[in-house]
């Protein structure tokens, strides 16, 4: 082995190396991230072991190159892919690896390889104890042998769901359990699920409140988080959306689908936390919950403003903290979406801040940027009708021209509905910006 012998360590990285008429091999270690393949010697021991096949036969080793990729489909791995281009600018024309199935698991990587033995650009493979030449035989023969990988590899995957759809079929779902209950250890009793006692109760009475009681999921959420204090195993809450996926999970009545919306469905071997029937109510309340937060649900002043920092909408969050006296408070936080520039600093504002930053716009606001006159005259046209229907109050006569306007908008501001909030915004004309923890109005050009 030469002083030339250069190293670039999984980085596939190398140096201009001048046109030489000996072979130069590039040495390529790989060792495989597939679970079959731990106990093959390591890449270190790869390295050790052709180095001193390179000095005993007098090969010039010019790099040594390593990467830990699985080689079972073409054109992924990047240091392999590399020494290809090397090969084709006459840098290498040779390769030293420890086995065939160092180099190549598939079919495309396995033709690269010989294509540049047809073209005479690879003249030679070594592995420990091989060689391939660009001759009929010895390329067949590697073929052959990339193949037989390529083979195993796809029959070890047709054997694992073979091994999986038979666990299924006796009732055993792959996976890890869900919560409210354990996987068993024991080895001969694998994969079986059995009831967590600390847990499965609080996920019945979760699938109880919702049917009977038609607790929401955010009700759910709260009730497990400050009342019970309830964790999962990894000793994290349960998320909102964690528990929606609970109540839908037929797991807990017993039945189960594999893989996942393959419409393949089994009876499961562990014991059921309820019944079908509960299981059913659930879902039925889960469907009318969702329509009515799809038609209900919907923050005041998202959608209407844009962060002056990077041009992304404006979201809303609700935060929920438990007081001393067992009371719930409900906060609203606005931010920026972070939708175009996901490090944004753009900082958040409560609800009441917000509304608070408005109604000082309102003070500053052109009147005829308002553009809610119709809006406000028949709000006050019904209060005249409320006064001598409902209070009997004759003579009592609202005129609009009595109220400004600009205080109508402060007062909607106050205490409108999230609807007439959002109607108001909608027809001022300026832009409203969030920056800074702070709102304020930006002119738009072209606007009437």
């Amino acid at each position: 082995m030469t002083n030339q012998t250069k190293e670039a360590a999984g980085t596939g990285a190398s140096t201009a190396i001048p046109a030489q008429t000996k072979a130069r091999y590039v040495l390529y270690a790989r060792k495989s991230t597939e679970s079959e393949e731990r106990q093959v010697l390591s890449i270190d021991s790869q390295v050790k072991e052709m180095l001193q096949i390179a000095e005993r036969e007098n090969l010039e080793v010019a790099e040594i190159r390593r990467e830990s990729h699985s080689a079972k489909a073409a054109g992924q791995r990047p240091v392999f892919n590399e020494i290809i281009s090397d090969i084709r600018l006459n840098r290498f024309s040779g390769i030293l690896t420890w086995a065939p199935d160092r180099l190549s698991r598939n079919a495309g990587d396995l033709g690269k390889l010989v294509d540049l033995m047809d073209e005479k650009l690879l003249l030679d493979i070594r592995t420990y104890g091989q060689r391939f030449s660009n001759s009929p035989n010895e390329k067949f023969l590697l073929m052959i042998l990339g193949s037989q990988a390529k083979l195993e590899n796809d029959n070890r995957g047709v054997n694992v769901r073979r091994g999986l759809r038979t666990r299924c079929e006796m009732g055993l779902r792959p996976g890890v359990a869900p919560t409210g209950y354990l996987n068993e250890k024991r080895m001969d009793h694998r994969c079986e699920a059995v009831l967590d006692a600390e847990r499965a109760p609080v996920i019945r009475k979760m699938f109880e409140k919702a049917a009977y009681e038609h607790w929401s999921g955010r009700r759910i959420y709260h009730w497990l988080k400050f009342e019970l204090n309830f964790k999962t195993k990894g000793n994290k809450n349960l998320s909102l959306g964690n528990i929606y996926l609970l109540l839908q999970n037929h797991f807990y009545y017993g039945r189960f689908e594999y893989p996942e919306k393959s419409g393949n469905w089994y009876d499961g071997r562990h014991e059921p936390i309820i019944t079908k029937e509960l299981f059913d109510k659930v879902q039925e309340h889960l469907k009318r919950d969702h329509i009515a937060r799809s038609e209900t649900k919907e923050f005041a002043f998202t959608k209407l403003m844009a962060c002056g920092l990077c041009g992304s909408g404006i979201t809303a969050e609700e935060k929920y903290k438990k007081l001393k006296d067992g009371t719930v408070n409900r906060y609203v936080y606005y931010g920026c979406s972070r939708s175009r520039d996901k490090n944004c600093k753009g900082g958040y504002m409560r609800e009441e801040d917000v509304i608070e930053q408005l109604v000082k716009i309102m003070d500053k606001l052109d009147i005829s940027e308002i553009g809610m006159r119709h809006k406000f005259e028949e709000e006050v046209s019904r209060l005249d009708k409320f006064h001598k229907t409902i209070l009997k109050l004759q003579g009592v006569k609202a005129e609009a021209k009595d109220v400004d306007l600009r205080d109508y908008a402060k007062y909607v501001l106050k205490e409108g509905s999230a609807v007439e909030k959002r109607e108001l915004l909608s027809c001022v004309k300026s832009r409203l910006v969030f920056k800074n923890k702070a709102v304020f109005l930006e002119k738009v050009e072209g606007r009437a």
